[in-house]
């Protein structure tokens, strides 16, 4: 099962240009997050991890699901890059071969947590 059949919507619902559209933002933002430095000390010291990017039909729009790895609190990351997003957008702009940039939303991407309550329970019921 896909990640985005765990947040309620098929891979099958995306369309080709959107799925191409979302790796190309995916690896984009993973670079940019990787070298750039921010001034927002919650960034400078997190590690963020882009799981997945899911462009709108239109591209238009695009909400990215981020995890972060360690002990960082990834709703607080989420909020500190919708703050930095003029940021992102600028520096993605100009990587990507598109018309436009998409407006980008933060999300947590909760698919890790669940999995680890999982194999938690899992682990729970062997012993």
């Amino acid at each position: 099962m896909s990640r985005s059949k765990c947040r309620g919507m098929a891979a099958a619902d995306l369309s080709q240009r959107q799925l191409r559209m979302g790796e190309l933002l995916r690896h984009a933002l993973a670079e940019v997050v990787a070298h750039s430095d921010f001034r927002n000390t919650v960034l400078a010291n997190a590690q963020i991890t882009v799981t997945e990017v899911r462009p709108s039909s239109d591209l238009k729009n695009a909400t990215v699901f981020i995890a972060t790895l360690g002990d960082g609190n990834t709703a607080e990351v989420a909020s500190a890059l919708t703050k930095a997003k003029g940021f992102l957008r600028s520096q993605i702009g100009s990587m990507l071969e598109a018309k436009f940039t998409p407006d980008l939303s933060f999300k947590q991407d909760a698919s890790f947590a669940a999995a680890d309550r999982i194999a938690m329970l899992l682990a729970k019921e062997r012993a």
